[in-house]
């Protein structure tokens, strides 16, 4: 149960969004830049950005929600569940993702732990200033959204057709 009064199972934020509009729109608008705006990365690998940091998070519904909006893009099936997300072993990660994936899990444990030797691995893998900024300003505010979500106690369904919904719902129409 939700820590505030939100609609009866509308889930994560789709809920604290349709409750309370004025801040609806710059959090809408900012995760629209951040995942379809202009960039080098893909939507797809934007969105396993979102996904891997949630997850780090332990954040379900975020989790699920941009793991199945990079399936949408990347023709993935990647789930998370119990602190794992299943079918990472089954993709095949580019030597500059996986660099970008650690920047973003160091974010996630905290912006002073991304280190310069980070930073320069990405580059060496092929990763642009524009790509690490971007890894590291979608780690930020998925952090930031994570925090939102769980710190209400948001509605948070379990059934993997709901995210997949969700997702393709995402892919087709942004944010």
């Amino acid at each position: 149960m939700a820590h505030i009064e939100l609609p009866p199972e509308v889930p994560g934020i789709i809920g604290l969004l349709n409750s309370f509009p004025e801040t609806a729109k710059p959090l809408n608008q900012l995760a629209q830049v951040l995942l379809r705006g202009d960039s080098t990365l893909t939507e797809g690998e934007r969105e396993l950005i979102a996904g891997f940091v949630s997850s780090k998070n332990d954040c379900y519904f975020c989790s699920n929600s941009h793991l199945s909006a990079s399936n949408y893009f990347l023709n993935n099936d990647l789930f998370y569940d119990k602190g794992h997300i299943s079918g990472m072993e089954k993709i095949n990660l580019s030597p500059k993702m996986e660099s970008l994936l650690h920047i973003s899990s160091k974010v996630q444990q905290g912006g002073k732990n991304v280190s310069h030797k980070d930073i320069e691995h990405a580059k060496e893998n092929g990763a642009t200033d524009k790509e690490i900024h971007d890894t590291v300003l979608i780690a930020a505010a998925f952090c930031m959204y994570n925090r939102y979500v769980d710190g209400l106690a948001t509605f948070q369904p379990t059934e993997k057709k709901v995210y997949d919904e969700i997702g393709e719902r995402i892919g087709k129409n942004g944010y």
